[in-house]
């Protein structure tokens, strides 16, 4: 039901990314979606005040309003009470608070300044070595981390090493993570749960709690599209770009062949992600390097077209209510949203 032949098809199993270390560096950007985050377009709903009230706490974290001059920043309303350098923003999926990050990124007169995922900055560790990473972070002006991880006490640790040396050179950081969606309580202790995993900055980060629902799940019906053979394959052929044709179970063996910092070059170029015969994970490595795979795909905002079992139950019942839950219901929001994505590309 493939169509092999066709030059806008490709296999991402036949892909063997490569990424140095300065590539890493340099690829420490927002998402192109949020090339053009604002927070004038940041879309706050009236229902959950705790959104415009977190917008313009982080509009005067991002030094909004500041004389355009060097030390202007820090020299600003003497009278009101010093900020920390660091702000983590507290709340569940789909509440705009990469919106938000990436809105702090671009508003903050900085010199130097990165923005990337927990994975990211892990991965840079892993490529180029602890204290070469800290000698290229040294003196960033803002260190942006998307989705801070919780569940690795390993990488958790040397990232508040890496962090903690970073803010006493002065450089500030802003952090989110996610909350599973309408979970009772959960919610309201994934700040104690931050802070208590860096101890050691937890007195570095002021927390914003961001209240909502999320706004990908707003249009949806809540459930991934699941093609038929003959739907996905005529969805492939109609691809304008290039399209990327693979059995599940392959993708799934290749990316433990393949180094989660590189997912990204996976899908270089690519204007679909085609996934044949999905089937259900029981295997947690399986699915966590799936998860770290739908989360560069979302970035990057390439629509998903798939066959065999839903994608929002992707996911073998127990390992929702394990450990790694949040990670596993942030992914689903994720994969509803992109494979409607891509139901909609294919009638507009």
């Amino acid at each position: 039901m493939n169509d092999t032949d066709n030059a806008n098809v490709i296999h991402l199993t036949e892909r063997q990314p490569v990424v140095t270390g300065p590539e890493m560096l340099a690829s420490l950007v927002p998402p192109p979606q949020f090339d053009d985050a604002t927070f004038e377009s940041y879309r706050s709903d009236d229902a959950y005040p705790s959104q415009a009230e977190s917008k313009a706490l982080l509009e005067k974290f991002a030094g909004r309003g500041a004389p355009a001059k060097r030390g202007g920043f820090f020299s600003r309303a003497k009278k009101e009470p010093e900020l920390k350098p660091g702000v983590y923003l507290d709340g569940g999926f789909g509440v705009g608070k990469t919106h938000l990050l990436a809105s702090i990124y671009h508003a903050m007169p900085a010199r130097r300044k990165y923005f990337g995922s927990f994975i990211e900055y892990t991965a840079l560790v892993g490529a180029l070595g602890y204290r070469n990473t800290v000698d290229l972070l040294r003196g960033a002006d803002l260190i942006c981390i998307d989705e801070f991880e919780l569940d690795d006490p390993g990488d958790t640790m040397v990232m508040t090493r890496l962090l903690g040396e970073l803010v006493t050179t002065g450089t500030r950081l802003a952090a989110t993570s996610n909350t599973p969606p309408n979970a009772l309580g959960e919610g309201r202790f994934a700040a104690q749960d931050f802070l208590r995993e860096i101890h050691a900055m937890s007195d570095s980060f002021e927390t914003i709690r961001i209240d909502g629902v999320d706004f990908r799940q707003r249009a949806l019906d809540g459930h991934a599209v699941t093609l038929e053979e003959v739907e996905y394959a005529q969805r492939i052929a109609d691809t304008a770009g290039t399209a990327s044709d693979d059995l599940f179970g392959d993708v799934i063996r290749h990316l433990a062949k393949v180094h989660p910092s590189r997912y990204i070059r996976l899908i270089d170029g690519l204007d679909l992600v085609g996934l044949r015969e999905v089937r259900v994970l029981t295997d947690q490595s399986e699915a966590l390097r799936f998860v770290a795979f739908v989360d560069r795909v979302y970035d990057a905002q390439v629509p998903i077209g798939a066959t065999g079992v839903s994608l929002d139950q992707v996911f073998a019942e127990e390992m929702l209510g394990g450990g790694y839950r949040k990670k596993y219901l942030r992914a689903i929001s994720r994969l509803n949203a992109l494979t409607h994505s891509a139901q909609q590309s294919s009638v507009a």
